[in-house]
């Protein structure tokens, strides 16, 4: 399979990749700390919830429509994943936006991808290619039809660079890993008015995609590094 997927051109890759479906997701039922969670961190990242707020219970309940005690547990759980802040007795705070922590999560990020990546390019199967193709080719229509920072766009964003080092076999890698992408993502987020002006984010996907289907770790690795530090400098110059 992966040697018919390298011999192909990007527009032919990306038709061919119209035959996989995405993956579906597993159906669960969540607790409503876990639904406070999830609602919670999704507003963090995309900024409904601003850097440096109050995050009062009283408040949150009236915005969620959750009780106290599921809302706690949430905000103990972001807490801990860095998203907000516990202020003692005060209660807790958005954590704020700072462009050195970007700088320090980007050097991590990419030394933590780079492993994944090359883990799984070496042990990947034929299933994990299938998923790096349909992902790619999702990840290519956003691009194509929808500007970044929006839900779609990210969505797609996540579920591709997620699908590279699905294959890895380290589930603890695989957890580092994510929390650095939800950091990032907030910080993109943030500077969403630099995003693709000075850049062609189709061809940078296209071009890691076809790198990782042909199992060239080297260029993957190199790839994905150049592409996530490209982001570090557009939002340290939106910054500036």
């Amino acid at each position: 399979m992966k040697h018919d997927l390298i011999k192909l051109s990007i527009p032919e890759l990306l038709k061919t990749m119209e035959s996989f479906p995405p993956p579906s997701e597993p159906q669960m039922v969540l607790t409503l700390a876990e639904t406070a969670w999830q609602q919670l961190r999704r507003d963090i990242i995309a900024g409904v919830r601003k850097p440096r707020e109050r995050l009062r219970i009283e408040r949150l309940r009236e915005a969620y429509g959750i009780g106290p005690s599921p809302l706690r547990e949430a905000l103990q759980r972001l807490a801990a994943e860095g998203l907000v802040m516990a202020e003692g007795n005060r209660g807790f705070t958005v954590t704020p936006l700072d462009p050195r922590e970007f700088a320090d999560v980007t050097v991590a990020r990419i030394a933590v991808e780079r492993e994944a990546i090359r883990l799984s390019i070496l042990n990947g199967s034929d299933d994990w290619e299938a998923g790096v193709a349909s992902a790619s080719y999702l990840m290519a229509k956003a691009d194509r039809e929808v500007n970044p920072g929006t839900d779609q766009w990210e969505r797609a964003n996540t579920a591709f660079h997620k699908a590279i080092v699905a294959g890895c076999g380290s589930n603890w890698l695989l957890r580092v890993r994510d929390n650095l992408h939800t950091v990032a993502e907030r910080y993109r987020r943030a500077s969403v008015s630099s995003a693709n002006s000075r850049r062609d984010l189709a061809r940078e996907h296209a071009d890691i995609a076809r790198a990782v289907l042909a199992r060239d770790v080297t260029r993957a690795c190199d790839l994905t590094a150049e592409h996530y530090s490209k982001t570090a400098e557009e939002l340290r110059a939106f910054g500036s």
